[in-house]
């Protein structure tokens, strides 16, 4: 018997984006300040560079957009 996820997905917030969509969507998901995930996603970009770039694009192709 298969059953339905039911909840808060993580979505793309298309609204509030700057690039993609990707930190505002986290943000929203968490309740958290858009500023805070961005600011997280920058530092970690200065700190390690690669592994930040891979995993910023791989949530872009995979992440689906909201869709409200």
């Amino acid at each position: 018997m298969k059953t339905k996820y039911i909840g808060n997905p993580i979505t793309k917030d298309l609204l509030n984006r700057k690039l993609s969509g990707v930190c505002s969507g986290i943000a929203k998901h968490y309740n958290t300040p858009v500023i805070a995930v961005r600011a997280v996603t920058i530092i970690l970009g200065i700190m390690l560079p690669m592994p930040t770039i891979f995993a910023y694009i791989l949530a872009t192709l995979l992440m689906p957009t909201s869709r409200y």
